[in-house]
């Protein structure tokens, strides 16, 4: 097995520090965007588990939503669940608190605890695929294990588009 980049490596440390087996891997191309990771792995963008960071408007606090791959976050959503406006956290903001860059954040393993709502369609299936601390890296998970990591609030949270 190749040797993982640092940020991969914590992110496999973490998880064999708590006890799960999974195993963390790293492409030549990119997994950045959801879309991207699907095309690597070989999976469905509905099994992709994307990490998207939100901000506060009025505590200015780290919000995370884990949103299946295919799904728009609605924001308005987010709003009523956390009783504020908020508003995507720009690259400095989720380096501050997750200490992962954007299109890397994993679902774990951040320097303080973040509230974190998953989308509940991603409990739809039997694994799901999750950033794994850089926009190359990732891991397979189940989704009852998600919960288990993340200690989640499951919601409905995706945008139902008007047609």
């Amino acid at each position: 097995m190749t040797e993982l980049s640092p940020n991969a490596q914590k992110v496999q440390e973490f998880l064999d520090k708590q006890g799960f087996s999974y195993q963390v891997v790293e492409f030549q191309q990119k997994t950045r965007s959801a879309a991207e990771a699907a095309q690597a792995i070989g999976c469905t963008l509905e099994q992709i588990a994307k990490s998207i960071v939100f901000q506060g408007s009025y505590t200015q606090k780290p919000i995370l939503v884990i949103a299946s791959g295919v799904n728009r976050v609605d924001e308005s959503k987010l709003i009523s669940l956390v009783s504020e406006p908020v508003q995507k956290a720009n690259p400095e903001f989720v380096r501050q608190h997750t200490g992962f860059p954007i299109g890397g954040v994993p679902p774990i393993h951040y320097i303080n605890k973040i509230e974190t709502f998953i989308d509940e369609d991603l409990l739809r299936h039997a694994e799901i695929w999750a950033a794994a601390g850089t926009p190359y890296a990732v891991f397979k998970l189940v989704p009852g294990d998600l919960l288990q990591m993340t200690y989640g609030r499951v919601v409905s949270i995706k945008s139902i588009s008007k047609q």
